[in-house]
């Protein structure tokens, strides 16, 4: 009887540990995501999206005529300090010593820094792998896992909302 309890708890255990995904657009607020059902279909008519390149401003947007949902930097207060399951697509920012990626963007879709226009802020994670991760491919998605927290910031690339320190990093494969 014993091994059988002893069973049911490492069953019940290993369930609780594994994380169900979180969805995209459970980082924004009630209000965003009425902003985006309610938006108007966006123009790709642009030089960059002709070209298939954009880069000025990176992952910031530059077209003053979007839908103020676009530029939101607005976050879900509840979603700070908690561990979560994110798929998205990287856009690499910095390496260590032995060329792996330590920090990277994650985007909701593939090519996010060549697109017109980029996700709003609060769609942009910065995610932090202190163990690094090789991305040959932006186009790969990825598992990431870890502690996410608001973080309202920018660099030279990117406005963004969230950070995570990830505690796993792995590419989808399904």
């Amino acid at each position: 009887m014993r091994c059988l309890w002893l069973a049911l708890l490492l069953f019940v255990g290993a369930a609780q540990a594994a994380l169900e995904e979180t969805d995209w657009l459970d980082l924004m607020p009630e209000s965003d995501r009425q902003a985006l059902l309610d938006m108007p279909d966006i123009s790709h008519d642009t030089p960059e999206a002709e070209s298939g390149f954009y880069a000025p401003g990176g992952l910031r947007s530059t077209d003053k005529n979007l839908p103020a949902v676009m530029y939101s930097a607005q976050t879900v207060a509840a979603l700070d300090g908690t561990k979560i399951l994110l798929g998205g697509y990287p856009v690499p920012l910095e390496t260590n010593e032995q060329g792996r990626f330590v920090e990277f963007f994650l985007v909701p879709y593939p090519g996010a820094c060549i697109h017109v226009p980029p996700p709003p802020p609060n769609q942009i994670v910065l995610v932090r792998y202190a163990k690094g991760v090789d991305l040959t491919d932006i186009y790969q998605p990825l598992w990431v896992e870890g502690t996410l927290q608001v973080e309202v910031s920018s660099n030279e690339l990117a406005d963004f909302a969230y950070a995570l320190d990830a505690q796993t990093v792995e590419l989808i494969t399904e």
